[in-house]
């Protein structure tokens, strides 16, 4: 099995040592160097073309996601992990739209790394669960934020409206003069057009963008 040549980027001694002690025993991984922040990391990058660089993000002077971004726009063959202690939603996009092909905690198991590593270099990415829920949380959040009231007919709004004041379908038909059945009708295709899952998250979505304010 080929050798992976491995570059550890990070401003903390300790965890510089932390993972030279473990990489090190690993056969499949050769540490090539290590860097303290990200220009250090491009020079090194440059100068001993690494497979994989083990990059932190918060470093004095070019971040680690700058470096992230220089290193994979003018090193396409490296590829970068991200080892950070971060698992925020806006470091993972920075760090995924960037061009990271993986993004790991520093309290990874050891041997998740390892796993980590050897997909990148098989391009595969991989993302701690942390990161994973962020990046789903951010996808969901794109996803309602394209929703807009003006999905609705005029009745399914009138309907909305007062379900967002707590009243039950038997309530909204005495008060609309129509039918309880179809108070439900309408309920159902704002549902379905909202792609929400009951009344309830259809209210607190409309309240929260203050669609009847």
């Amino acid at each position: 099995m080929k050798t992976i040549k491995v570059l550890i980027v990070d401003d903390h001694l300790v965890v510089l040592r932390g993972l030279r002690f473990f990489l090190q025993t690993q056969a499949v991984i050769e540490i090539v160097g290590q860097a303290h922040n990200g220009e250090e990391a491009l020079q090194q990058v440059q100068a001993l073309q690494p497979d994989i660089v083990l990059m932190d993000l918060i470093m004095p002077g070019l971040s680690g996601i700058e470096a992230t971004r220089k290193i994979t726009e003018n090193y396409p063959q490296v590829k970068v992990i991200i080892l950070s202690s971060y698992s925020d939603r806006d470091s993972v996009l920075q760090a995924i739209k960037a061009g990271a092909i993986g993004y790991q905690l520093k309290d990874v198991k050891p041997e998740v790394l390892i796993e980590s590593i050897q997909a990148a270099m098989d391009g595969v990415k991989t993302l701690h669960p942390q990161a994973t829920h962020q990046l789903m949380s951010h996808v969901v959040s794109e996803k309602e934020e394209g929703k807009s009231i003006a999905i609705l007919t005029a009745k399914e709004k009138v309907v909305l409206k007062h379900i967002t004041l707590g009243q039950s379908n038997k309530e909204i038909a005495a008060e609309l003069h129509i039918s309880e059945k179809t108070v439900k009708t309408h309920v159902t295709h704002i549902l379905a057009k909202l792609e929400m899952q009951d009344r309830t998250q259809a209210a607190l979505f409309a309240t929260k963008n203050n669609w009847f304010v």
